[in-house]
Formats: C-alpha cells, sequence, structure tokens
C-alpha cells in the first residue's frame, strides 16, 4: 500500500486537495482511504465521505497531535490496509512537528497568505517534505507567488515544488500523478520519522495549572530574556 503522509497549517487547504488528487487516483483505479488526525473538532469525514473516499478521524485531544499520530500510525495503516493509497491528514499545529517517515512520500501544504516569512518559520514539516504543494496563489500577484515559491526554495533544496487550487482542483491530477508513483510498504512497523518530536514531559503535560518555578517539574527548560533569538531547531 502507498502511505502519504500530507501535514500543513490549519486552514491552508490540506483536505480540499486530499480530496481531488483521491478523485484522479480513484479514476485512474487506485482505491483510496484517508485517515484524519486532528485535535479537537472536525467535519472533514462529511467532505471525504461526499467525495465517496473511506475516512476514519481521530481527535487527540489534550494530546500533541503529531505525538499522537505517531503513537497510532501502526493501528492507522491497518484500518486502510485494504486500500492501495492510504493518505494520511494531520495537523502541523506547532511548527516544530514533523509527521514525515523516512521512505515514504511526504507532502506538506502550504497557502501564499501565510505570510513572506512563513516557510522558514514552519520547520521540519517544510523542511523534510518530498513534495510542497502551495494553495491560494489566485488570491496573490505572480510577483507575490514567485518570492514565496524562492523562500519555501530556501528552505527546502530538494522538493518538488507544485501551485494548486483546492477549490477547483487546478494542479491537483498532476499531484495524483506523483501520489500515484509513491514508495509502497507492507507495514509501517519499525519504519522511522524524519525527525525527532520535541521532549514535552513536564508538570503541564501532566495537567498543571499554577504558574510558577515551583510547580515546574520534568523536562523544563528556561529562556534568557533580552538576547538576540538563535533558530532553536
Amino acid at each position: 500500500m502507498r502511505l502519504i503522509t500530507v501535514a500543513g497549517p490549519p486552514s491552508c487547504g490540506k483536505t480540499s486537495l486530499i480530496i481531488k488528487s483521491c478523485i484522479h487516483l480513484m479514476a485512474g483505479g487506485i482505491s483510496c482511504a484517508v485517515v484524519k488526525f486532528d485535535c479537537l473538532k472536525s467535519r472533514d469525514d462529511v467532505l471525504y465521505a461526499e467525495a465517496n473516499i473511506p475516512v476514519s478521524v481521530v481527535l487527540s485531544g489534550g494530546l500533541c497531535p503529531d505525538h499522537f499520530f505517531a503513537t497510532n500510525l501502526e493501528e492507522a495503516f491497518g484500518w486502510a490496509s485494504k486500500s492501495q493509497c492510504c493518505v494520511i491528514e494531520t495537523a502541523g499545529l506547532c511548527n516544530r512537528c514533523s509527521p514525515h517517515i523516512k521512505g515514504l512520500l511526504a507532502v506538506c501544504v502550504v497557502d501564499n497568505l501565510m505570510g513572506i516569512d512563513a516557510p522558514e518559520k514552519i520547520g521540519p514539516m517544510l523542511q523534510m517534505a518530498d513534495l510542497v504543494a502551495i494553495t491560494k496563489g489566485d488570491l496573490v500577484s505572480q510577483a507575490e507567488r514567485e518570492v514565496y515559491r524562492h523562500r519555501i526554495r530556501q528552505m527546502n533544496r530538494r522538493a518538488v515544488i507544485r501551485h494548486v487550487n483546492g477549490l477547483t482542483g487546478q494542479g491537483c491530477m498532476d499531484l495524483a500523478a506523483i501520489m500515484a508513483e509513491a514508495p509502497s510498504v507492507e507495514t509501517v512497523t519499525d519504519m522511522k520519522l524524519r525527525f525527532p518530536m520535541p521532549a514535552a514531559i513536564c508538570s503541564y503535560c501532566l495537567s498543571e495549572r499554577r504558574i510558577g518555578s515551583k510547580y515546574q517539574k520534568g523536562n523544563v527548560r528556561k529562556a534568557t530574556f533580552g538576547k538576540t533569538p538563535c533558530s532553536a531547531i
């Protein structure tokens, strides 16, 4: 089964892009299934059902969605095992995590309205992607699209970059053709993430709500204020 991870900031067009691409894949005889990892609430199951795409939506609740993704990927793979292509849609909320897996097709979705400095803020989710899909290009000028594309290329020099429109489907046929050539695997057991998840075992992970150093335990790092910030990755 082809397993493809699709990540990106909220509301950048991931779901629309996946639906349009899966429609092209299914038209070519490739059966598809989607697993949607979200946080608190999602109505995307309705959108996928309207397109006749099998979908399973799971919510992480109080857990980091990408940690939740990593601990449930094996089970998600088993659920979708009867399909020829499984697309994992996961939220990239903190921009620090990277749900991409070594050896499998990794897609990052960004949009032209995020701001010119957004690519360097997204982190491993963009930097380690094989394919970067840029949406909402119809809402900005050609010059802005070119500058934004250049900024993405500065962060990721090897990825394939495509401009797509999730609403009209423009560019999604090309995207589906790339997805159709994604590597196939029999199991995800023992495969590795492309980038380590952030360490996050502290008192606030365990439901602490009080502010103050005396309440902080575990993996705690104190910042130095008043100095020029440097990269945290």
